[in-house]
């Protein structure tokens, strides 16, 4: 028995049919909110998905231009004795670590715009732990998915074409 046919049978127990129309009515409402809540849910989650992707597709041109700029510097690494595992952690690190500052600056301006509406609504502020934890996981785990490919293609570069490159 759920919360709405507990107070529908307390209230029927005393009531008049008046007052058991009222509360299906009541109950038909708080049905439908929780429906669009749960729509809106869906709809933001898709929403913040695309954002996702199109950030991790941003962060992946930004290495692998990153990689063509420094296809020397690479070329010379490895020709004094680096190995691919070091390069790939070298452009991982660095693709996190872009990824990090973003979701850094964008909560920083969450948290900010955050308290310019408590200030204006009369309000308090709530600092959700769990949001901040799951958006440095989030950024973290963008960083290395995106951050595979440019790495992989800096550490498979020849040393002497990497060298050759102007």
């Amino acid at each position: 028995m759920n919360l709405w046919q507990t107070i529908a049978m307390a209230f029927g127990a005393l009531g008049s049919n008046k007052m058991r129309a009222s509360l299906t009515l009541l109950a038909i409402v708080v049905g439908v909110f929780d429906d669009f809540t749960g729509v809106l849910y869906l709809f933001g989650f898709v929403v913040g998905g695309i954002a996702l992707m199109g950030a991790g597709i941003g962060v992946m041109n930004i290495m692998l231009v990153s990689v063509t700029e420094r296809t020397r510097e690479i070329g010379i690494r490895k020709a004094v004795g680096a190995r691919r595992k070091a390069i790939i952690t070298q452009f991982l690190t660095e693709a996190v670590i872009v990824c990090q500052l973003g979701g850094l600056i964008g909560m920083v301006l969450g948290i900010l715009a955050g308290n310019i509406l408590v200030v204006l609504m009369d309000t308090t502020f709530i600092l959700p732990a769990g949001a901040i934890a799951a958006g440095i996981v989030g950024m973290t785990v963008i960083g290395v998915v995106f951050g595979v490919y440019p790495a992989w293609k800096a550490a498979a570069l020849d040393p002497i074409e990497s060298l050759r490159f102007e």
